[in-house]
């Protein structure tokens, strides 16, 4: 598949640049690849592939992308469809290229958002074991509290991790990380329940938590968002990567953050030098996850977006709508847009987990 490269030169003078390369049947979302810089060729190489894998009548690929090696799947979990109807998690076996899927739903996980792999206390969460666990975001209901669930996909069953921070309950959990060094789960609370009628006006600030499972310590680690998203470590983990997606909540507010923010790592526990690092110029960057070159990929208002670890956008695998996260398997990459997914198969970089979860790649 060839890719398009795109002129910041030309841009940088032309208001009209980007809009000159839509095509005639632009309000048909097709996949494509956009370099605005030599190194995206690096990144994905001569011999991708980019297609369309499904696309249904209804949003099951939304968010999370957690892989099980057990039944070699990923667990993605749909967009609110309505109380009557709570998320489901939407199986892809990579077992074959037509990457077949079933819809499941796990006991005690009404409203499942973001998720990642778990390594429990006491487990080694290291290159050299599989992951035997999910924890997935639980944005709750109207009876059921915002909370983190540990699952295990291969025996059905699910037990809460945190409930609340001392007490007070939270808004909407949204995205989480598991630091593989220390087990500690890093996630991010939001209002996007609140904003979809299926959680009550939140009390809680918009704040960022660390969670240590083995102790139950709960602490803030960053504040002073609109609303806070997604979620990565750089590969070195020295670096926390945080979306806010102010400018999303009961509708569009283009003039509130489409931002991803860089933290420091301080001592595996804390984060300090908040900045800037990306603004997404279409939509606002939703999941965030790193290549294992610290280059910074997030799914923005037109696919996904890759910046380098300056912040310089790299290009852009670009479907033409919304797309809200995406997961990396060997190899390649897939893209959520809700009712349709995506892959790019063939591509020279490879995601931050996936040697620790595939067990593949790893030196």
């Amino acid at each position: 598949m060839s890719i398009s490269n795109i002129s910041l030169l030309a841009a940088a003078t032309d208001g009209g640049y980007f809009a000159s390369l839509l095509p005639a049947n632009s309000s048909t979302p097709a996949i494509s690849l956009r370099a605005y810089h030599g190194d995206f060729y690096d990144l994905i190489g001569h011999e991708a592939r980019a297609r369309k894998v499904w696309d249904l009548p209804w949003e099951a690929f939304h968010e999370a992308g957690v892989y099980n090696r057990r039944d070699n799947s990923l667990y993605i979990a749909s967009n609110y469809q309505s109380l009557e109807d709570n998320i489901n998690i939407t199986v892809v076996s990579l077992d074959s290229e037509d990457y077949p899927f079933y819809s499941t739903q796990f006991p005690n996980l009404a409203m499942a958002n973001g998720g990642t792999t778990y390594y429990p206390p006491g487990s080694r969460h290291d290159e050299t074991t599989t992951p035997p666990m999910h924890v997935y975001c639980d944005e709750g209901d109207f009876e059921h509290d915002s909370k983190l669930v540990a699952v295990d996909p291969n025996t059905n069953r699910s037990k809460p991790l945190l409930t609340s921070f001392l007490g007070r309950g939270f808004s909407s959990l949204n995205d989480v990380r598991q630091h593989p060094q220390t087990g500690d789960l890093w996630f991010t609370d939001a209002d996007y329940g609140y904003f979809q009628h299926f959680r009550p006006e939140p009390s809680q600030p918009k704040q960022v938590y660390r969670f240590e499972p083995d102790t139950g310590i709960v602490q803030v680690v960053a504040d002073g968002f609109v609303q806070p998203n997604g979620l990565e470590f750089s590969p070195d983990l020295r670096t926390l990567y945080i979306s806010d997606t102010g400018s999303q909540q009961f509708g569009r507010e283009p003039t509130q953050p489409s931002t991803i923010y860089a933290y420091d790592v301080v001592d595996k526990r804390r984060l300090a030098n908040r900045r800037t690092f990306a603004w997404a110029d279409t939509g606002f960057p939703d999941g965030v996850h790193c290549d294992t070159r610290g280059n910074v990929w997030a799914a923005c208002g037109d696919g996904l977006h890759i910046w380098n670890p300056r912040g310089v956008l790299l290009g852009k695998i670009h479907v033409g709508e919304m797309s809200n996260n995406f997961a990396f398997a060997p190899g390649k990459v897939f893209v959520f847009s809700n009712s349709r997914l995506w892959v790019v198969e063939n591509i020279k970089a490879q995601g931050r987990e996936v040697c620790r979860d595939f067990g593949v790649g790893c030196h």
